[in-house]
């Protein structure tokens, strides 16, 4: 009676322990998702980083801390700056960091992402005080290289990479706004009067030349009188008064030409051009 009730003992307390042990290998089993990982500490010291996958954590000797891989968006608050030319700003950001290294986010820093926060809004405002207010609206993608470079230098040691860092909005006082807004209008004014002086430049050039073609050809002025002649005769209720130069009298005399012949072919283009005009008025009447 005592044997058989020692192996009933024996069998029930084997059971148990199996029981126990199957439930403690069940509990050490830990899922990792592929952008998770687990720093395992055994004892209180780091003995792995687990994951991603399946992964054993066994408790009360072992524990673990998650950490997550993917970017991070993480959005620096406004900040109060001044600039070096002395103009008071209000300037906000963004910064893009993942965490490469879990081992150092867990044992070199309490707070990875506040830690990071607060390095990024002391250096924003310390870098934007270096430069003045128009390098901020013109160059802002060199004052955001110089940003990241500065926080990913100074969160490496914990693990951290940051991946760029963009100034969003600047806010600078009304009345600087309306200054710079007078500045912008006198500078566009400056421009169009440039603008103008080298068409007045360009348009007297093209005259001087025009001059000085006309002036190397003795008959070129007579002709464009001439000419002009024309052009007014077509106006209705003109009168012209034709000069008459003294060089053509001069070569009127040379050649043995009277005057009128010479100016025979321009009355008898006005007088065409007249009678034209006249029948034209008839037939639509």
């Amino acid at each position: 009676m005592d044997l058989l009730f020692g192996l009933l003992f024996n069998s029930t307390t084997l059971t148990f322990l199996m029981f126990v042990a199957f439930a403690y290998v069940i509990s050490a089993i830990r899922f990792v998702k592929e952008y998770d990982r687990l720093v395992i500490f055994t004892l209180g010291k780091v003995t792995g980083v687990g994951g991603p996958g399946l992964t054993f954590v066994f408790p009360m000797i072992q524990s673990d801390k998650k950490v997550d891989l993917r970017m991070i968006t993480m959005s620096i608050p406004m900040q109060e700056i001044i600039t070096k030319d002395n103009v008071s700003a209000r300037t906000a950001a963004v910064c893009f960091f993942q965490i490469v290294d879990p081992y150092k986010a867990v044992t070199k820093v309490e707070d990875p992402v506040n830690a990071t926060s607060q390095i990024a809004q002391t250096t924003l405002r310390s870098v934007l005080g270096q430069h003045e207010l128009d390098d901020l609206l013109t160059e802002r993608d060199q004052i955001n290289q110089k940003l990241s470079a500065i926080i990913d230098r100074q969160t490496e040691p914990w693990g951290i990479k940051v991946i760029s860092v963009e100034v969003k909005d600047v806010e600078i006082p009304e009345t600087m706004q309306r200054a710079m807004a007078r500045q912008a209008e006198a500078e566009r004014e400056r421009r169009a009067k440039i603008v103008a002086a080298e068409g007045e430049q360009q348009a007297a050039e093209k005259l001087a030349q025009a001059a000085r073609i006309i002036a190397s050809s003795p008959g070129a002025m007579q002709l464009r009188q001439l000419q002009t002649m024309v052009e007014v005769s077509a106006e209705n209720n003109s009168t012209i008064i034709f000069p008459v130069p003294i060089e053509l009298f001069e070569r009127s005399h040379k050649l043995q030409l009277p005057l009128e012949k010479m100016a025979e072919p321009v009355i008898n283009h006005i007088q065409n051009q007249n009678r034209l005009k006249i029948n034209e008025e008839e037939r639509q009447q």
